[in-house]
């Protein structure tokens, strides 16, 4: 009997802790302009994310990015294909309204030059913050560094973001 009375208290909290932690859970999508320094060239990208947290303090995203402005260096003209890339991302809650964070994962790079194609795949890792002005609308800040063989690119990001 003891122990049917420890289940069911713990069933009873089990559920209870559920519409918390339904509540935790967000999708969120950003879409912004990063400058991306390429040990050398400085480009510029529209990137996108779109990320799910499974918790205030966890979640994944997705990027892509795709050039916009190319750069010539040592009589080499640079321009990016396409980035993308996928990240789990640890947060702090600072208020209600504001988030900071770190974030690791793995990117693959793709620059046009005019001595041929750049391919990069590496890890890559970075910080940021966000700030939520509605509900549902807010502005992002963030820095994350692509760590390839070939070479290694800072990308400052800042971007509209959206709670889904």
């Amino acid at each position: 009997m003891k122990s049917l009375m420890i289940t069911a208290a713990a069933a009873a909290l089990t559920l209870a802790a559920v519409p918390a932690v339904s509540q935790a859970q967000e999708v969120y999508g950003t879409v912004g302009y990063a400058n991306v320094d390429a040990d050398g060239p400085t480009l510029g990208a529209i990137q996108g994310r779109l990320g799910y947290k499974f918790t205030p303090y966890v979640g994944v995203e997705g990027e892509a990015a795709f050039g916009v402005s190319g750069d010539t260096t040592g009589g080499v003209d640079v321009d990016l294909k396409h980035e993308v890339g996928a990240y789990v991302v640890g947060f702090m809650p600072v208020s209600p309204q504001a988030d900071l964070f770190a974030r690791v994962g793995y990117s693959s790079t793709s620059f046009d030059t005019s001595l041929g194609d750049v391919d990069g795949d590496g890890v890559a890792y970075g910080v940021g913050g966000q700030y939520h002005f509605t509900d549902k609308d807010g502005v992002r800040l963030d820095w994350t560094r692509h760590d390839y063989d070939q070479g290694n690119a800072d990308v400052w990001a800042v971007a509209y973001t959206r709670k889904f």
